[in-house]
């Protein structure tokens, strides 16, 4: 199947441009040689984020996003749970524009998803070039969060 769909847990929704999106996951599945299969984009706060963080990977901080990965042989699926907390404070933090740090935590669970890890200093550059890689691509001034 090749299903991306999106969801808001415990904080109101905002515009993430979904179609757009959409198109943007779905280029870079296909650009790494993957199929798109089903994938779940659930955005929260980050006391949900923490609670699950907690129950599911015994870790007690705050992330931006856990990614669970459900890829099978050639075909990307997983459930990506993103704090708009995190995101928010992200793009204060480094200056960007929100939908910008939005853009970007998306397409770094994907990327996970896709192989791409970030334990390791070189793992950490390498995953950040194909963020930078990917959201090149994007013309920020037309969207707007």
């Amino acid at each position: 199947m090749n299903n991306i769909e999106f969801f808001f847990e415990d904080i109101e929704p905002i515009s993430i441009h979904q179609e757009f999106l959409k198109t943007q996951i779905e280029a870079l599945i296909s650009n790494e040689k993957y199929d798109t299969g089903d994938l779940n984009i659930i955005f929260c706060s980050d006391t949900y984020l923490l609670e699950m963080n907690k129950q599911y990977l015994s870790h007690d901080y705050y992330t931006d996003i856990i990614t669970f990965d459900y890829v099978d042989n050639n075909v990307i699926s997983g459930d990506l749970f993103i704090s708009l907390d995190r995101v928010n404070e992200n793009a204060d933090s480094f200056n960007s524009l929100q939908i910008k740090e939005l853009y970007r935590v998306v397409l770094h669970g994907v990327l996970h998803l896709t192989g791409y890890k970030d334990k390791t200093d070189e793992e950490q550059k390498e995953m950040t070039k194909m963020e930078e890689f990917y959201l090149a691509k994007i013309d920020f001034k037309e969207l707007k969060v």
